[in-house]
């Protein structure tokens, strides 16, 4: 990544303190947890995403692993599928600015069908895509971490969607605010046990906007 990547204007660099990192310190800083960032379970939050330089490059590693699962013939489609949407989800983005969060989203869901497709081709399920796609409009989210509030609806909390895969595919989903997963009471963990909302389980290919019409727990 040349200089100029950079930034975008000095404009915004004086308005907003806009400075992305180099893909080599991003790579420098993510080795350091090295391990972590090749778990597919485990997860990031980055605060202040950008476009999304980290993120990238944590999903580029985490696919990285079910890729080379897929050539040692210890994964079948389904299951690559189902790690790769997993995978994704283990990915938190908070950006202030809507057009950087936008170009994140876009960025992330690019990256995981250029490899979806490399690998699979015509057997690609748009189910899997629309997955993706809807994990990815949850997760990386438009929001100020500092005041904890939405920027498209200030009067609103920033709410984290925690997604547990279970077995045979399916997947819980837990809302929590954000302010008090950062709080002075925050555990080690991302998440806490006091979700503001829960929802009945669901296959991981049927994961999309439709589905959260139904009812909650």
């Amino acid at each position: 990544m040349g200089a100029e990547r950079q930034i975008k204007s000095r404009e915004r660099v004086a308005k907003h303190g806009e400075v992305f990192t180099a893909e080599r310190e991003v790579n420098a800083m993510l080795d350091l947890v090295k391990q972590e960032t090749e778990r597919i379970e485990s997860r990031f939050l980055e605060p202040a995403c950008g476009d999304g330089n980290f993120l990238i490059e944590i999903l580029r590693r985490k696919l990285a692993i079910c890729e080379t699962r897929i050539h040692a013939k210890q994964f079948t489609q389904l299951q690559y599928e189902r790690h790769a949407v997993w995978a994704v989800s283990s990915i938190y983005g908070i950006e202030l600015l809507p057009d950087n969060a936008e170009a994140c989203r876009v960025r992330l869901f690019t990256y995981f069908q250029e490899q979806y497709h490399r690998l699979f081709g015509e057997k690609c399920k748009p189910e899997c895509e629309e997955a993706v796609k809807y994990i990815l409009s949850r997760n990386i989210i438009m929001g100020d971490a500092l005041t904890y509030r939405r920027v498209d609806n200030p009067k609103e909390w920033i709410v984290v969607s925690e997604w547990s895969f279970l077995g045979d595919g399916m997947v819980n989903r837990r809302d929590y605010e954000f302010s008090y997963l950062v709080g002075d009471s925050a555990e080690a963990d991302l998440f806490s046990d006091t979700p503001c909302d829960t929802f009945p389980p669901i296959y991981f290919l049927n994961i999309n906007e439709n589905a959260y019409h139904e009812k909650r727990q």
